[in-house]
């Protein structure tokens, strides 16, 4: 089953974000499912590299690495980006800059959307 996970909210700050990073590793772990996680407006920011927080505080970085590990995809809306001064050497290798035509084709090939 193919599922993409659009993620809109910060990096920090709020509970869905996190939560929905806990669920994408999940489901990248399975192997019935093949996951795409598109971060949109605040979203990008979850993928900056080399996240500062304290100690025993979640790493959302960190997260979307192991779940890159598991198979899954991240795109990052480019327009997003550059709204925030987020340039491609600052997201985590496993992620990479993206377009809505990207997202517009995954949309469509997706058998689930799940939008955070």
């Amino acid at each position: 089953m193919k599922i993409l996970m659009i993620i809109n909210g910060a990096a920090y700050g709020q509970d869905a974000t996190y939560n929905a990073l806990r669920l994408a590793k999940t489901l990248a772990q399975r192997d019935n499912a093949s996951l795409q996680i598109f971060l949109m407006g605040d979203g990008v920011t979850a993928a900056m590299a080399g996240q500062k927080t304290p100690d025993g505080y979640y790493k959302l970085d960190r997260m979307l690495t192991d779940t890159a590990r598991h198979g899954a995809q991240i795109g990052c809306c480019s327009t997003c980006m550059d709204a925030r001064g987020i340039t491609d050497e600052l997201l985590i290798p496993e992620a990479r800059r993206s377009t809505m035509n990207e997202l517009a084709d995954w949309t469509i090939e997706a058998d689930k959307v799940l939008v955070f």
